[in-house]
């Protein structure tokens, strides 16, 4: 899930204390550091990426992960964060079910911690869990993944009567899926770089 890095139409928070240029610098870092990441895991043909882009139009979008290397893209449309999720599991639907995939992950582009590690450990535990989440220090999460289990029926329970971007976000994801029987796992908690403090708390 990635935003494009325009100026003044990033990070907002952010901007707030190093300037709307820096913010978009800080984006554009991190997407690509985010991408980097994945691609090394892709190579290994454990993973196949797909962009879900914000902030562009279809050709600029294209141009964008072109310039990324990534072939397979997306927008994410309108609505909550939980809506532009969900639609990416629909879009990318027939593309997993040709391709044999069963597990769908979602990472942000807002971690510079993230490492290939991060995304190896998620592998390992889909082959025995239903649901893998990894904490971020705002209440948020800065991944998700779904089993084949959750994707087949129950998909749309993560997202829903969410409030993003408030402090019980991880909470309200696991009080949407306490009606069903699931395994899930944590992973460590990462800092989601929104603000001064959670770039201050980096070092």
């Amino acid at each position: 899930m990635a935003k494009w890095h325009g100026f003044g139409r990033c990070k907002t928070r952010l901007s707030r204390d190093i300037g709307k240029l820096n913010s978009s610098k800080v984006q554009n870092i991190m997407t690509k550091h985010t991408i980097s990441v994945a691609r090394s895991v892709e190579q290994k043909g454990l993973i196949n990426i797909s962009l879900a882009i914000s902030g562009l139009g279809f050709n600029k979008s294209r141009k964008w992960a072109k310039e990324l290397g990534i072939d397979k893209f997306n927008l994410q449309g309108r609505g909550c964060l939980g809506e532009k999720m969900r639609r990416q599991i629909l879009l990318n639907k027939k593309y997993c079910t040709k391709e044999k995939i069963n597990n769908i992950i979602f990472i942000g582009t807002d971690l510079p911690d993230l490492c290939h590690l991060d995304i190896l450990e998620t592998i390992g535990e889909l082959k025995q869990n239903d649901l893998i989440l990894g904490p971020s220090n705002d209440g948020g999460y800065w991944l998700i993944a779904l089993s084949e289990k959750l994707l087949s029926k129950h998909s749309y329970l993560p997202f829903i009567n969410i409030k993003w971007s408030k402090a019980n976000v991880l909470q309200k994801t696991f009080k949407n899926l306490s009606s069903i029987d699931l395994r899930y796992q944590l992973l460590r908690e990462k800092i989601d770089l929104d603000t001064i403090i959670d770039l201050e708390n980096r070092n």
